[in-house]
């Protein structure tokens, strides 16, 4: 096929929408079930690149949970203990690596996640399919799908889950050109390779850095490739667990990822686990008083008329020092920037985060502030010479 009809552009008002090769070549996408959007279509072809790259650079499959053209989540596909696969709502199921990938990716942040768009690096199986069939969504692209798995997603929203197939095979023209108020801008393809590689110049007194640190720093920057800039991403464990995405200031990247990285460590807490939810209560209702039960107003789940509607009996709220005791205990957390931190307050607030290693470009005129505040903490930083804006 060599363009594809969409129903409109970005919004309604913006017609006539389409995709097509400008050089009248086949699309490298079959649409399988579905009619995709043009938003959906951003979203698909930015996190295929993305989880191709991870499964490259990591050698596992890998998964994505994008959301307005930035992941809300990344993973590769490593298995998940019990307390993750309670707080991604997955015990008790079947999980292939890619299951666990995207159970990864989705559970990071389920509230940016909410109505996203799934990629997998790898053909989609039935444990997956299965994982993403309840879920709020707006469809997934991948390479292939498995008989059963392609049945179960068809089911999905009445028949109408967005389904894309792509050809892992294709490679871009090397010169990628758009337009922006009539102009056009043209510009080599971003085809940095993400590495270790990159992780060699380490400028810190600490120059420590496993090979852990080193899978999840790479994750966090081919993550950062494909999140709209200014951006920041907090890893651990083979998944991103914080995005920071558009923000204009970079310390306000870091904040903004860095408190998704502690919702994500305090939904680990004894007591967040063990949240006494009535039956069947729909899971965006859930994924919002667990947001609200940890997040900075409590009050607003726990107040008469509001807690009967999601809980069996009033929970406790975290108190203050439960809070920091526990946000505490999160240690070993890597850390991207897609451009240079300018202020030693970004390593500041990372460390509050348990943020032990850092990749970032490096280059500011103060980059001698930002490694005497991480020596300070311990910290590593490596140095990788690449900046990965993404517009």
């Amino acid at each position: 096929m060599k363009e594809l009809a969409l129903k409109y552009g970005m919004n309604p008002n913006q017609k006539p929408s389409r995709i097509y090769m400008a050089d009248g070549r086949d699309l490298p996408v079959t649409v399988l079930n579905g009619r995709p959007g043009f938003i959906n279509f951003l979203d698909a072809l930015n996190s295929w690149q993305l989880v191709s790259q991870l499964k490259e650079a990591t050698g596992l499959c890998a998964a994505a949970s994008f959301k307005h053209v930035s992941p809300a989540g990344a993973a590769v596909g490593l298995p998940l203990s019990e307390v993750e696969k309670k707080i991604y709502f997955v015990d008790g199921k079947e999980l292939s690596p890619l299951a666990c990938a995207y159970a990864r990716a989705r559970g990071a942040d389920r509230m940016s996640s909410y109505g996203d768009f799934a990629a997998l690096s790898d053909v989609c199986d039935k444990d997956t399919a299965l994982l993403l069939k309840p879920e709020v969504s707006d469809g997934v692209i991948a390479p292939g799908y498995s008989e059963e798995a392609l049945e179960i997603l068809k089911s999905k929203k009445k028949g109408n889950y967005n389904i894309i197939q792509i050809d892992p095979s294709y490679v871009p023209d090397p010169i990628e050109r758009k337009q922006v108020f009539g102009v056009t801008f043209e510009q080599g393809r971003n085809d940095v390779k993400i590495d270790a590689s990159l992780l060699t110049n380490i400028v810190t007194k600490n120059k420590e850095l496993p090979e852990e640190a080193k899978r999840d720093l790479v994750i966090a920057l081919i993550g950062l490739k494909y999140t709209q800039s200014n951006s920041v991403a907090y890893a651990k464990n083979g998944q991103l667990i914080g995005v920071g995405a558009g923000q204009q200031s970079r310390i306000h990247c870091t904040r903004l990822a860095g408190s998704k990285a502690d919702n994500w460590w305090l939904r680990q807490y004894d007591k967040v686990l063990n949240l006494p939810f009535v039956d069947g209560i729909r899971r965006a209702d859930r994924d919002n008083a667990i947001d609200n039960y940890i997040g900075d107003h409590p009050e607003d789940v726990l107040r008469d008329g509001e807690w009967q509607r999601v809980f069996k009996v009033k929970p406790q709220p975290l108190t203050k020092e439960e809070k920091e005791e526990w946000l505490a205990e999160n240690t070993g957390v890597s850390l991207g920037s897609d451009a240079f931190f300018p202020f030693g307050d970004n390593i500041e607030r990372a460390h509050k985060s348990g943020v032990s290693y850092v990749a970032e470009p490096g280059g500011s005129i103060r980059d001698d502030n930002v490694i005497e505040t991480a020596d300070r903490y311990g910290m590593v930083i490596a140095f990788t010479g690449v900046r990965l804006f993404h517009h």
